[in-house]
């Protein structure tokens, strides 16, 4: 008699098991294009372009610039100097360029770079 009613609970849970409905997990992440910005832009939201003097020259390939923030696709491990005297989490409040402006030519790389944090690309500082 037990044997049975274990017989007909097994099979009455696995019917309900196969009826069910299967849910499937969905992620979408949608970032948009990377600003266009003249000489960079710094790599936390919401993502304002940087003045020349932020980023160094391992910014830059053929003067134009690499990436920072999700759009980074570079090596995990490249790392390139920033002057975070140029980022208004660092009190700066001079002139940002505008999304689409062309950078002055020979702004981009500059023999007089200073930089004083050095940064992964996807904002997270990893030495002075």
């Amino acid at each position: 008699m037990r044997a049975s009613i274990l017989v007909v609970a097994a099979a009455a849970a696995t019917a309900f098991a196969a009826a069910t409905p299967k849910a499937h997990a969905q992620v979408s992440i949608s970032i948009g294009a990377a600003p266009d910005c003249p000489y960079g832009y710094y790599d936390y939201a919401p993502y304002a372009c940087a003045p020349p003097g932020y980023y160094g020259p391992e910014w830059f390939n053929g003067g134009i610039f690499i990436g920072a923030g999700p759009w980074f696709h570079g090596p995990s491990s490249f790392h390139g100097y920033v002057n975070n005297s140029f980022d208004p989490h660092h009190g700066y409040s001079g002139p940002l360029p505008s999304r689409g402006m062309r950078p002055a030519p020979g702004a981009v790389v500059t023999a007089h770079f200073s930089g004083n944090e050095v940064r992964d690309g996807r904002g997270h500082v990893i030495g002075h």
